[in-house]
This record gives C-alpha cells, structure tokens and sequence, in this order.
C-alpha cells in the first residue's frame, strides 16, 4: 500500500537554494549576451545560462521583465559596492576613491545592465535616488574636509563626477580599475587646467 508522504519543512530550503542558483545564472547569462547583442533572444539567453527556455519562461513572462530584473538586481550590487566604500564614515578622501573603484568594477561586470537606468521599475528609481542622496552626502563631508572647495555646486560636482566614471567604465585601452578609480578622483579634484594666479 502506498503511503502518501508527509511534506517535511526543511523541503523548502534546498528548494530556494536551487531557485537562487538557477536565477542568478539567468540573469549573469542575460548581461553577458544582451552585452554582446542587445537583441537577444529569450532562447539564447536559455542556452547561455545552460536551462530550458521554459525555465526563463516560467521565471519572466516577458523580454521586458527579464530585463527589469537584470537592472533591478544590477542596481541592487551598484548600491552594495557604494555602501562598501562607507561614504558616510571613512575619511572623505578615502569615501571617495573606494566609492569610485568599486562602482567601476560593478560597471565591468553589469554594463549592459547599468545602463538599464530607464527601466520601468520602481525600485530602480529608489535605489539610483539612493545613491544620489549618498553622493551628494559624501561631497558634503568632502567639502567641510577641505577636499573639495567650499564655493561648488554639489549638484554640478555630482553630476561631473558621475560623467568621469561613466566615461571611465568605458576602458577601453583595458585599463586597471585602481589607476581608472584614480584618475577619476584626480581629475574631479584637480580639472585639466594649470594653475593660473590671475584666472578666475
């Protein structure tokens, strides 16, 4: 006679293991191959994660969902490599170089999908004003610190900044992601100019 199985509690465990595993697989393979050919197919992005192509369907109903969670998980690691830096609490100096090499080595790794940043999800919105907010925070402490000049726009410096490493993340002489972090940093806080005692 055939008993029927009772379910056992920790069934669910290796079950959400598995799932994580399978979903991050997905999604590296999706930057991987949207990097390539940002016209890939849902199939191509099965075959290069390694699973059936019902698989990605069962997970995202469409090219778009998928591709939202590609930048919602993308935004969720930019956010960690910021807060890793601690812009709130390292000397200044230091926030700022730390902050720089480790959003560079999230740019090397999650290109295609950081420039997701139109993406339709709200949490992407939230965790990019996140930083924003943390930014500008960091810039604030470096202009007490005497790093950055008292009379900047903190605005403008941000949005500067953000131009510096996003033309850095680009690397295309295969630069190391330390020497790109400091000249970022160096061309943030020195400009291209030569000093000039009569410049304004």
């Amino acid at each position: 006679m055939k008993t029927s199985r009772q379910p056992n509690p920790d069934d669910s465990r290796p079950l959400r293991a598995d799932t994580e595993r399978t979903m991050t697989a997905i999604l590296e393979a999706a930057e991987r191959t949207l990097s390539r050919d940002p016209a890939a197919t849902m199939e191509q992005i099965a075959e290069a994660a390694g699973v059936a192509r019902t698989t990605v369907h069962r997970r995202f109903t469409t090219r778009e969902a998928l591709i939202d969670a590609l930048a919602v998980w993308a935004a969720k690691r930019f956010a960690a490599a910021v807060g890793a830096a601690h812009p709130d609490t390292a000397p200044p100096l230091v926030a700022l170089y730390q902050t720089t090499a480790n959003v560079l080595g999230v740019k090397a790794d999650w290109g295609f999908a950081m420039s997701q940043t139109s993406s339709a999800s709200p949490e992407v919105a939230r965790i990019h004003a996140d930083v924003r907010d943390t930014c500008e925070r960091l810039f604030r402490r470096a202009q007490e610190a005497g790093v950055l000049r008292a009379d900047i726009d903190i605005s403008w410096t941000r949005r500067v900044y953000y131009a510096l490493i996003h033309q850095a993340a680009l690397n295309e002489d295969g630069q190391d992601t330390d020497i790109l972090a400091t000249l970022v940093v160096d061309t943030l806080l020195r400009g291209a100019g030569t000093p000039h005692p009569n410049r304004l």
